[in-house]
């Protein structure tokens, strides 16, 4: 077989409307506006990408993505590839054009990820490999295969006989991981807590998110409130700004503290790292830049002694359901493990097949080529606000 190459590279934004409204402390969602990337090889080969643009998160919307992937030249970046290997390579050099005050270097991550996983869907369906393969070549000493994993249930803003119905569920459906939603205006976040514990039972491994909704000296207080009902973890507990601060109060506290929003780019991990900021990173592939980039900040977590978790940003489609399942299924030490909630949460699906976990948040590895999931066209099309021609 001769050297293959890009033909074509295509970028959408796409309106996804959710089946309910999803509230925490930085933002309500109805819908979610994604960027869907279709890449064409020479040898007829289609693959298909995503990213998940939060300005909260790494300062992107849907609309500057796109106004960056246009203004990058791509084609000087897409060199041919004569077997999987190159591929790889290809996908980690490729980086769009260069944001000039972008000092944490990730404003361009959803962007950069719709179009990492497209090439790797692409050349994986023309070569015949898929994202494990990636894993294996990039974090050898990560891999670990298997054949299903267990995901997390969340909880947001449900409060009242409804948390108590949606707890009891999860306990009831087998889930052994939860996720609670935190410091949300309003909310009694010890009593929720207690309520939920009750209904879960003292087994179930509870981690808390509070999306930045505390300021250091209230997340000392808070932690005392919070720490008797047995919690795991807490997520991103103080804004970006301050999370300097976590330093002194993780002397303070035993409970691991992990960065989300905080944590997007080597450049976050490293000075994550240095200031003794966590104990714990989110590894969410679209906000981290894509698959092989998130194999890196696991890599570099794992080497310097902390722990790290897959994560998933609401409103994903089967593209990066497909792209984590891989993920999950092939790194070792996975603390927990979020997403594939398609079919829960997402009104319209841009694949053939449903990767929504089962019963217990239980979801068998995925075979065939690419990521995993075969876009349906017709979809991304009909669903499509805005699309631009990249190459």
């Amino acid at each position: 077989m001769g050297a293959i190459h890009v033909t074509g590279l295509r970028a959408s934004i796409v309106s996804l409307p959710l089946r309910r409204a999803i509230r925490h402390a930085s933002h309500v969602r109805s819908h979610t506006e994604n960027i869907i990337v279709r890449c064409t090889l020479s040898d007829g080969s289609i693959g298909w990408g995503e990213g998940v643009p939060r300005d909260y998160v790494t300062g992107e919307s849907a609309d500057s993505a796109l106004a960056l992937l246009k203004e990058t030249n791509w084609q000087s970046q897409l060199t041919p590839c004569t077997d999987y290997v190159e591929v790889v390579r290809l996908a980690e050099r490729i980086a769009p054009a260069t944001i000039a005050d972008d000092d944490r270097h990730c404003r361009g991550n959803a962007a950069r990820c719709a179009v990492e996983l497209a090439i790797l869907d692409a050349y994986g369906r023309s070569f015949g490999e898929n994202l494990t393969t990636v894993t294996e070549l990039i974090a050898p000493d990560l891999y670990s295969f298997k054949p299903d994993v267990q995901y997390s249930g969340a909880i947001t803003s449900s409060k009242g006989l409804k948390l108590r119905v949606l707890a009891v569920g999860y306990r009831l459906t087998g889930f052994r991981h939860l996720k609670v939603k935190v410091g949300i205006a309003g909310y009694d976040d010890a009593r929720r807590l207690r309520t939920i514990r009750r209904c879960v039972g003292r087994k179930m491994n509870i981690r808390i998110d509070a999306n930045e909704a505390w300021s250091p000296d209230e997340f000392r207080r808070q932690i005392g409130l919070l720490s008797p009902t047995g919690i795991t973890c807490i997520e991103q507990p103080v804004p970006h700004e301050q999370v300097a601060e976590l330093t002194g109060i993780r002397q303070q506290v035993s409970i691991p503290i992990m960065l989300d929003e905080s944590l997007c780019s080597m450049v976050d991990a490293e000075r994550a790292l240095a200031g003794g900021w966590c104990d714990r990173f989110n590894l969410r592939i679209s906000k981290c830049g894509g698959y092989i980039p998130t194999l890196r900040l696991a890599t570099f977590a794992a080497k310097n002694g902390l722990s790290y978790q897959l994560g998933c940003q609401v409103g994903e489609s089967a593209i990066l359901s497909g792209a984590g399942r891989h993920f999950a299924t092939s790194v070792r030490n996975l603390t927990a493990i979020e997403g594939s909630f398609d079919r829960h949460l997402m009104r319209e699906s841009l694949a053939y097949e449903d990767l929504t976990f089962g019963r217990g948040g239980w979801a068998s590895s995925l075979g065939g080529c690419g990521h995993g999931a075969w876009v349906d066209t017709d979809a991304v099309d009909r669903l499509a606000t805005r699309t631009e021609t990249l190459v």
